[in-house]
């Protein structure tokens, strides 16, 4: 064990072998590296399988016997300052290192059929390579300085995968808001382990745990600064985590390629905030206002997020608000002290959640074939419906996926969720009952997302034609697939008018003479289904490593022991007893939010599936149908705020980017006629003064030497005045 511990620096080295080859191949073999780039898909996957075993190796003997192993050499030594770089490897450590090398893995397997079509295929799979060496670092960090130094690696990363098509303003839009909005909390970050330097002397993790600790206990620190010092550190973790008020980045993050969603944005990257706070806990808990804080934040960011996935009409930032509401909860229960369960959130979130983006994935892989490359038309899913008939595989998939998250039994969010809603009561009433109720939501939304996406009759929205009584239109697939071209009409028919527009859908009539074939969207290849198979297996069966078991009259579950190192030093003690009647008692009542929400949502959605679409169905629910005018205006309130994303977004453009921009052109003004203005004036003045001096020259020394002597001597009354008065 103990050589496989001290070899463990090659964790984060191993996937950076990648973009070092390609950059060498693309330097020295350039014709044959873009000829042969599918080739490089297999070193990117298995060396990221060698990680995974060695993590899961790791992790297997952190769990057999709770050990804690930290190896640091010195980098940089001076007289009053020493720095060491390292690497931690403990319960926190290993959980997070499994977590990204096992999603890491079957994303990279997915993203090989899902991006050879694209031109950047070698450029994806470098930063894919980059950014898991970025979070591998950043897990095994062994100081503040350390995971600072990785923390902006992974911005880098993110950067350049949410900016992948960047040709697209609106995605080289998107990776700009991400990169200023995360610099916010990263700037906060910084201050934070300056002014923890500067109470600690240290950067260590150990060493900042026992002095803050042995500081508070004997009230020798100055608690407000300390407090001060730990809200900057977790400015980091707010923005870096997409939580209220920094978390604007995020749905526009969507833009890059779907893999790049499901892997940094639901798994790895999101949950380093939350990593951040897990691995500061023993500071934090010291501080009660921040660790309330702490709490506040995830509960208003649950509740935010849910309600913001409501109106929205792309599939992948529905999703994204719900990755933002997941990660209220985890932060939620850190900011309880609940780290276990926190925890526990994270794994059976991060595996459902990719689950639910590849799925995804795969349905606007489908509809591109059919709608062509564009993502307001294959993300939307307005344009979508019945899609369970064609992608059945998909369709179940997505909806384990879906059923995981909404809390039900006996899928992974199920325990995990349900652990800190029962927590959230012991806390406070008022948190615990807007955790239950976003809980509804949660379902509520998710089932909207399924129901919009596979029930219902497919639609077929190609084009918004006016008066035009045919047209030719061709299936073009951008995945490198050939498909017949087949001529058919398209005959418009109004199907919904609310008093203001009317919406046309189109029906697809062949052309005679042309054989009588309808595109319809197709299941995805092999290689997509093998990723998604196997996270529907882990979805359904990770919850295990929280269930309970009797063991010699004593309760135990398998991701307590695992984190038993971090639960001892957070003085934490650990229930080794089970109410099997209060567990079903609180099991009962979350699975009924769940199936509430689940409800509401057909009840919305299902009546009209057999006569009309889904644009029909979601205007249905925007207009609210033939209730009452109160209730229109409820409903119509409720999707303005949330189809416009709070208007967060429109306060931040008014005040901060309108203001900056007032602020700039003010100073530019100041600059012109102020800056310049002086100098202006001065140079004028220069030039007035000579000329009127020029014109008093007759040419006598003895003239010139009056007027000087009579100026110094000006000079020198001026001067005694001074000194007298």
């Amino acid at each position: 064990m103990d050589y496989t511990y001290r070899y463990s620096w090659i964790i984060p080295l191993i996937p950076f072998t990648v973009p070092m080859l390609i950059g060498v191949g693309l330097i020295v073999f350039p014709t044959a590296t873009k000829t042969l780039r599918r080739i490089w898909s297999f070193p990117s996957i298995f060396l990221l399988n060698i990680v995974m075993l060695l993590s899961v190796y790791l992790s297997i003997q952190q769990i057999n016997k709770s050990s804690i192993y930290q190896y640091v050499w010195s980098w940089t030594i001076n007289n009053d300052f020493a720095l060491d770089f390292g690497y931690l490897i403990d319960s926190l450590a290993s959980i997070m290192v499994i977590l990204i090398s096992t999603v890491g893995v079957l994303v990279l397997f997915y993203s090989d059929n899902y991006m050879y079509h694209d031109e950047g295929y070698l450029r994806f799979f470098s930063y894919m390579s980059f950014f898991t060496t970025s979070m591998f670092g950043l897990v095994t960090s062994a100081n503040l300085i350390q995971i600072y130094i990785f923390w902006e690696f992974v911005g880098v990363c993110s950067y350049l995968l949410i900016g992948f098509w960047f040709t697209r303003p609106i995605a080289s839009n998107a990776c700009q808001k991400a990169f200023v909005t995360n610099r916010v909390g990263d700037f906060g970050l910084l201050l934070g382990i300056l002014g923890l330097y500067a109470i600690t002397g240290s950067f260590e993790f150990r060493d900042l745990f026992e002095i803050v600790n042995k500081l508070v206990y004997n009230n020798e620190v100055n608690l407000l600064f300390l407090t001060v010092c730990a809200l900057f550190l977790f400015m980091g973790a707010v923005a870096k985590s997409s939580q209220f008020p920094l978390h604007v980045w995020l749905p526009d993050a969507m833009e890059g390629p779907t893999p790049i969603s499901a892997l940094i944005h639901a798994a790895t990257m999101v949950a380093a905030g939350i990593f951040l706070v897990a691995r500061l806990l023993p500071i934090f808990i010291n501080i009660p206002r921040i660790m309330h804080l702490i709490s506040l934040i995830g509960i208003v960011t649950l509740l935010f997020g849910a309600t913001l996935s409501l109106a929205q009409k792309d599939i992948k930032r529905s999703l994204a608000y719900s990755t933002m509401s997941q990660l209220g909860y985890m932060m939620l229960a850190l900011g309880m002290g609940s780290y276990r369960t926190a925890l526990f959130h994270l794994i059976t979130h991060a595996y459902s959640k990719a689950l639910l983006f590849l799925g995804s994935g795969s349905i606007i892989h489908s509809m591109e074939v059919i709608l062509g490359y564009s993502p307001d038309k294959s993300q939307n899913m307005v344009l979508m419906g019945g899609l369970k008939k064609h992608v059945p595989l998909t369709k179940t998939a997505f909806l384990l996926g879906t059923l995981s998250l909404c809390g039900i039994p006996p899928l992974a969010c199920f325990w995990s969720k349900d652990e800190i809603l029962n927590d959230s009561w012991l806390y406070s009433p008022v948190f615990a009952s807007i955790a239950c109720f976003t809980a509804g939501l949660t379902a509520f939304y998710l089932f909207r997302i399924y129901l919009l996406t596979f029930e219902g009759h497919l639609n077929v929205h190609l084009k918004n034609y006016s008066g035009q009584k045919s047209s030719s239109c061709y299936s073009i697939s951008p995945w490198g697939k050939e498909i017949q071209k087949n001529k058919f009409y398209l005959v418009s028919t109004p199907i919904f008018e609310n008093g203001k527009k009317m919406i046309r859908s189109f029906i697809r009539i062949p052309y005679f003479g042309i054989q009588n074939k309808f595109f319809y969207p197709t299941e995805s290849d092999s290689t997509m289904l093998f990723s998604m198979s196997i996270l529907v297996l882990v979805t359904c069966f990770v919850g295990i490593i929280g269930i309970p078991y009797n063991q010699s009259g004593i309760y135990f579950d398998l991701l307590s022991n695992w984190l038993n190192p971090a639960i001892n030093l957070l003085h934490s003690n650990q229930n080794n007893s089970m109410d099997w009647y209060e567990f079903f008692i609180n099991a009962l009542a979350s699975g009924n939010l769940a199936f509430l929400g689940i409800f509401i949502a057909f009840f919305f959605y299902k009546p009209i599936y057999s006569s009309l679409n889904n644009l029909n169905l979601e205007n249905s629910f925007v207009k609210g149908g033939n209730n009452t005018i109160l209730w229109e205006k409820i409903i119509n309130l409720i999707y303005d705020w949330s189809y416009n994303r709070g208007y967060i977004d429109f306060f931040y453009r008014i005040s901060l980017v309108g203001g900056l921009r007032r602020l700039a052109e003010l100073t530019y003004f100041f600059d012109r006629r102020g800056i310049d203005g002086i100098s202006n004036v001065f140079g004028f003045l220069s030039f007035f003064v000579g000329e009127g001096i020029k014109y008093l020259g007759a040419g006598r020394i003895s003239s010139y030497l009056l007027f000087y002597l009579s100026v110094v001597f000006i000079f020198l009354l001026f001067y005694l005045f001074l000194l007298v008065f």
